[in-house]
């Protein structure tokens, strides 16, 4: 089973009707022993960096994410859920993440050329970096689905694709049995299917 930690913030029953498309069980859940239990763990998540984090914290579920990345079981955070796993973000201040993945997460104010949208909201290709684990059906430059305004840096040792966008943005990460999109893989058509199913074939 697949549990899509449910902390108050995030694009839950999406992802657990994107997992059903697939043949996959999906349970969205804020009960830590479900979580320690479940064979896979989502950590999924949409708004503020300072405000999911405080939730997750309060919840107690920041111990149970870590101790999910502990056990070896295969874990991933979309979206704001991939941005928690960093060790700070400076969003509107400097707060603290989760800390397992070296790296910061920044604003796109500034560090665009003149003339971009922010938020980045749209369909955008892949850079692959480091092919498989998640990415094992994704080919060079198959679009996926973004929306966001802060992207993870300073995180090259993880980063298993970019996308182009003005600059190259961090799109996808890994470590061990760690993984993150930057992306919506539930909103990328055919492409962010095959990525879950990738996830689903993980051995943890």
């Amino acid at each position: 089973m697949i549990a899509i930690i449910d902390y108050g913030v995030g694009n839950l029953f999406s992802l657990k009707s994107s997992f059903a498309a697939i043949g996959q069980e999906a349970a969205v859940t804020g009960d830590a022993a479900k979580i320690a239990d479940a064979e896979r763990v989502i950590l999924p998540g949409v708004g503020a960096f300072a405000d999911a984090y405080e939730k997750l914290c309060t919840s107690g579920l920041d111990e149970a994410v870590r101790r999910a990345v502990k056990s070896g079981k295969p874990v991933m955070g979309i979206c704001l859920g991939m941005q928690l796993l960093f060790e700070r973000s400076f969003e509107y201040g400097e707060h603290p993440g989760l800390g397992l993945l070296g790296g910061e997460v920044v604003g796109m104010e500034g560090r665009l050329p003149s003339g971009l949208p922010i938020p980045h909201i749209g369909w955008n290709a892949l850079k692959l970096r480091r092919p498989g684990g998640v990415l094992k059906y994704v080919k060079e430059g198959d679009c996926v689905y973004f929306v966001h305004s802060f992207y993870a840096d300073n995180c090259p040792d993880s980063t298993t694709a970019t996308t182009e966008y003005g600059i190259d943005l961090t799109a996808s990460v890994q470590r061990e049995n760690l993984y993150g999109c930057q992306f919506h893989p539930e909103k990328s058509g055919k492409v962010g299917l095959g990525i879950l199913r990738a996830f689903c074939e993980l051995e943890g």
